[in-house]
């Protein structure tokens, strides 16, 4: 089983200390594979903390998932035009990332492997087509790499999104790099729609999809490993074409579809083995379509009328929950509150009850590409009045919001309202088993000067979270999650919210890979 999580229910003006003469916010040091190894194991101890007599704040409602998926298919939200200049497509992702930043978010799923393609030097895959333009042309610098450290230069998680059967936008093979595994294998993939489909079915399938996903895990500093909705394809016009397959692989299985969610149900398995061995602090985690099953259909199913996960695209969510398998699970709750199909309200109870007591953390995927529909939003507080709603559920960590271009531009005003009605201060990300409490930062200094104040520290922790209050507080006292400030994978920052003529008291926490939080540092006051 994996890891458990718990299942207790920055700031624009907020910068780095950097020299840095172009204005880019100077990337902080990325943690090493020891960054998520217990302190204890890294020779650190919190003897000498400056504070040993305040508690550390632990796990708590405040603590949050708030998230964006980055989209790559098509050019999504990145990179955009393929055959733009690197220059210009890592400005636009920066300039995502501090959007995402400034509106209170704390991590990001970046799609990395959109159709049986790469956005990194791969030794099973070719460089994808949306780099480009061109299947499998060397794009000349590695994404990935720049793609992670521009996030944890923010202190966002960097969550590697792949899909894990989806070969190509077309069904036409030979549009395919030549060194693709689909084109050099004819009998992996299949036509299906209007795309390609590598078929779960096969051995060498699973093989591909498991090494390409550890290939990541074991070479790049990410936080988290993510599959969307995508397993066996959608329902389009006729059956899955993988009856050789079935009769070569299916015995002893009552029929195609129990076989075929076995199939599926093996390769997350695995995953959750290999990823927990390799870097236990790396989370996996799953967005399925928001329906497992429709109660006119299985007792335990929602009392919902859909498409559902388990029949047609054979993702049978409610086992991977069951089993362990998951960190996370993050279905997709693309509906309103009150809708007659499926109702949001309906659907977030369900998942509430189902991780329940099982240690997998419940996120809720949000539509923000949906406001202005006359079916979802007409207005901008529908979102809003979600998150609202999850409130009653101590189960829900979180909520990630769909795509980065809607969330980012603030479509028909709904981060607006998230702001205004619960984002108005940054939130620190739920802590997961396995890790150690680090020790608490010391020698924190203040210095004021003109309408800023420069923050600085020692430490030796994966990041760290500021917190800052009104008056002149306590040198030793506990921190509250109102007061956070920002979080910085730094040892400095540059608070240029601070008011003329307004003392302040600034402390400082250190956390660890796994977000365990220590006490705080010795407080340090700043007056006019």
């Amino acid at each position: 089983m994996r890891r458990a999580l718990s299942a207790v229910a920055g700031l624009t003006g907020l910068v780095l200390a950097t020299g840095c003469a172009s204005g880019e916010a100077e990337t902080a040091p990325v943690p090493n594979a020891s960054a998520g190894m217990p302190q204890a194991q890294m020779g650190l101890s919190s003897a000498d903390a400056e504070c040993p007599a305040v508690k550390p704040a632990g796990d708590g409602p405040a603590r949050q998932v708030r998230g964006m998926w980055i989209s790559s298919v098509y050019g999504g939200d990145w990179p955009g035009d393929p055959e733009a200049p690197v220059e210009k497509k890592k400005a636009s992702y920066r300039a995502l990332l501090d959007s995402a930043k400034a509106k209170k978010l704390n991590t990001v799923f970046m799609q990395i492997r959109p159709a049986g393609d790469a956005f990194y030097p791969s030794s099973h895959e070719p460089w994808s087509v949306w780099l480009t333009g061109t299947p499998g042309k060397d794009p000349g610098w590695n994404p990935l790499k720049f793609l992670i450290d521009e996030a944890h230069a923010r202190d966002l998680e960097f969550h590697a999104w792949f899909n894990p059967y989806r070969v190509g936008e077309d069904n036409d093979r030979r549009k395919l790099a030549p060194t693709s595994p689909a084109r050099r294998n004819p009998s992996w993939a299949v036509k299906y729609g209007k795309y390609l489909w590598y078929d779960p079915g096969l051995p060498q399938v699973q093989d591909l999809a498991s090494d390409a996903v550890m290939e990541v895990v074991e070479k790049y500093d990410i936080d988290g490993v993510h599959f969307d909705d995508y397993f066996y394809p959608y329902p389009s016009g006729g059956d899955f074409p993988d009856s050789g397959t079935y009769k070569k692989y299916g015995q002893g299985f009552k029929n195609k579809g129990d076989w075929r969610r076995d199939n599926v149900n093996k390769l997350v398995k695995r995953l959750s083995t290999q990823i927990e061995d390799a870097k236990p602090w790396v989370k996996f985690g799953i967005s399925p379509f928001g329906i497992w099953r429709n109660k006119s259909n299985h007792p335990e199913g929602s009392d919902t009328n859909g498409l559902d996960s388990y029949a047609q695209i054979y993702g049978d969510t409610r086992k991977w929950v069951k089993e362990g398998w998951l960190d996370y699970v993050l279905p997709q709750l693309y509906w309103a509150i009150g809708d007659p199909r499926a109702d949001y309200a309906t659907l977030v109870a369900w998942w509430s009850r189902l991780v329940r007591g099982t240690g997998v953390q419940l996120l809720i995927g949000q539509a923000g590409y949906r406001m202005g529909e006359s079916s979802f939003a007409t207005g901008p507080d529908q979102i809003s009045r979600h998150l609202t709603l999850n409130r009653k559920y101590p189960e829900v960590r979180g909520d990630v919001f769909f795509s980065a271009a809607d969330y980012t531009s603030d479509k028909k005003g709904f981060v607006s309202a998230l702001l205004r009605d619960h984002y108005r201060t940054p939130a620190l990300i739920p802590p997961s088993e396995g890790g150690q409490r680090p020790a608490a930062p010391t020698g924190l200094k203040a210095k004021r000067s003109g309408g800023k104040v420069t923050l600085s520290w020692k430490g030796r922790a994966t990041s760290y979270a500021v917190y800052r209050s009104n008056g002149k507080g306590e040198g030793c006292a506990a921190v509250k999650a109102s007061e956070l400030l920002t979080t910085t994978r730094g040892t400095s920052i540059v608070d240029t919210t601070a008011k003329a003529g307004q003392t302040y008291t600034y402390r400082v926490t250190a956390l660890d890979r796994t977000h365990q939080e220590s006490g705080p540092s010795r407080a340090s006051v700043t007056a006019p």
